[in-house]
């Protein structure tokens, strides 16, 4: 009859003060659900800083989380997305590189489509204020949804 396998300990739970904690340690280290998940956040934060320092002139997590208290935790151009489900990008000038601050995925395409062309912009905004359609008298209303 083969022996029982030992139940392994996390390892990260023993090395802690105050009572022994006694937790099954299904993942991997061997580590449990708790200390997995940290360990797991710990690494995705090291890997986010690796590569923001390797793609942007080595800049730091330190200066990323400066321009996001800067910004009040939101996207610098719709002002509604604030990095939790998806990190904020790094926006920089294509030409020099420059660093220009923090914006959520649709804005930051929005301004490769525009090129980083400020008069695009302009034009933009010039056609949401100014609608083409009733500058020529047309007055329609689309079915709205719901």
């Amino acid at each position: 009859m083969a022996a029982a396998k030992k139940p392994r300990r996390c390892k990260d739970c023993a090395g802690q003060p105050g009572p022994v904690r006694h937790r099954p340690a299904p993942h991997p280290g061997p580590r449990c659900a708790t200390h997995h998940r940290r360990r797991k956040a710990a690494l995705r934060e090291q890997a986010h800083a690796r590569h923001i320092a390797a793609a942007y002139g080595g800049l730091t997590a330190d200066e990323y989380q400066t321009i996001l208290d800067y910004q009040a935790g939101v996207c610098d151009i719709c002002l509604r997305a604030t990095g939790r489900t998806r990190r904020l990008a790094v926006d920089h000038d294509h030409q020099t590189g420059q660093v220009r601050g923090l914006l959520c995925k649709p804005c930051n395409r929005m301004l490769g489509h525009l090129r980083d062309d400020a008069e695009a912009a302009r034009r933009i905004a010039d056609y949401l204020t100014n609608p083409p359609a009733l500058a020529a008298g047309v007055d329609r209303k689309a079915p709205t949804d719901g």
